[in-house]
């Protein structure tokens, strides 16, 4: 298991005011819309809001039940009405402060560790409560984020107005320097993997949002068909391929529910094993998408955009497309890493009672890893 550093506590109140930050600039953004008389666009904005803050609130709650079942019966009691008024998160952020700060600051000796609260539990307990931050992050990115992002794109482009836009970190790269840290047998995800990652994920999201926001222009009606039919794809899949996230079964299909929303923007390994079938089919078929919906703008030629912006704006789509895919290919080839945690191997690391807890997370984090 990695340690906990001074750079990971320092990147976590930075994760904090990005957070708080972020908050205050959606309710921004849809105030000016309210104040411009765009109360659609408005609303819809503070609906990807509710629904992320929802739904994270939800797996939030059920992972602190988890985590907490047979220890103390008074601790969910509390932590649920925290949840209830959509504060959760900032529950986890304490933790996450509390454990950090101990990790990275106050170096325990081995004559003033007890023997209930080693070093390396602490270390443990900090990576752990961050990488189910990440995690949370990782719904609302795709709850969220890409929709505003992907609404924004489509104001933009039809009206032809710079807008505010809002921009937000991308936390997938974080996510998955978490979960390596978690995982006793991943290896270091070091400096260049971390670049060559986050290239692929974000020129081929850019690519995907790119073009969607061209058949809604084209098509509104036609767009949310396609993201319908998408997300039933990625729902199907989750179903055939039989996901045990969740210990409850409500639980494990508003994971799949979720799941099939991230599909519909990015590759999503759900069972934490080799995917190159499955990840060479879904961007064959996004390309495949990508391309049609450029060759329908060329031969409809839509007054609502101009020639000149629709060729910049499919440059930037095949552009993105191409190098996305490029560096998808090198991570894979070059710095994928190709031992998968054997939970088996690493659930008798510690025994009772926090063994049990340790067991239950590790099969949390081996059932979502994003490659």
């Amino acid at each position: 298991m990695m340690k906990f550093t001074k750079q990971n506590f320092i990147f976590l109140v930075g994760g904090i005011i990005i957070y708080v930050v972020d908050i205050g600039v959606d309710f921004w953004v849809a105030s000016k819309y309210f104040c411009q008389g765009q109360y659609c666009w408005g609303i819809l904005l503070l609906c990807f809001r509710g629904l992320s803050s929802l739904i994270t609130q939800v797996f939030s709650y059920e992972w602190f039940k988890n985590d907490w079942e047979g220890t103390d019966t008074g601790k969910p009691k509390w932590i649920f009405l925290v949840h209830l008024f959509q504060c959760g998160i900032f529950i986890r952020y304490w933790f996450a402060l509390k454990y950090g700060c101990q990790a990275a600051f106050k170096q325990k000796s081995s004559r003033d560790a007890s023997e209930t609260d080693p070093p390396n539990f602490i270390q443990k307990q900090a990576v752990d409560v961050v990488t189910d931050i990440n995690m949370l992050r990782v719904f609302k990115t795709f709850l969220e984020t890409t929709p505003q992002l992907f609404v924004q794109i489509y104001i933009l482009m039809e009206h032809e107005k710079n807008n505010f836009c809002q921009c937000e970190s991308v936390f997938l790269l974080n996510l998955q320097i978490s979960l390596r840290k978690s995982l006793p047998d991943k290896d270091e995800f070091h400096v260049l993997p971390k670049l060559v990652y986050l290239l692929y994920k974000l020129l081929t999201i850019t690519s995907w949002i790119l073009s969607i926001s061209l058949i809604t222009l084209l098509s509104v009606r036609s767009s949310v068909i396609l993201l319908i039919f998408l997300w039933i794809c990625g729902f199907t899949w989750t179903l055939k391929k039989h996901t045990t996230f969740c210990k409850s079964r409500k639980m494990e299909y508003l994971y799949r529910t979720v799941v099939g929303i991230i599909l519909i923007f990015t590759f999503f390994n759900i069972k934490g094993k080799k995917t190159k079938v499955c990840i060479s089919i879904y961007y064959a078929t996004h390309t495949v998408v990508t391309l049609g919906i450029l060759f329908v703008y060329m031969f409809w030629k839509p007054s609502i955009i101009k020639e000149i912006h629709f060729i910049i704006v499919s440059i930037l789509t095949i552009l993105s497309l191409v190098l996305g895919i490029i560096f998808l290919v090198v991570y894979y080839r070059h710095f994928h890493p190709t031992a998968y945690c054997r939970p088996q191997a690493c659930s008798d690391e510690v025994d009772g009672e926090a063994g049990q807890r340790d067991r239950v997370k590790i099969g949390r984090f081996q059932n979502f890893i994003m490659q």
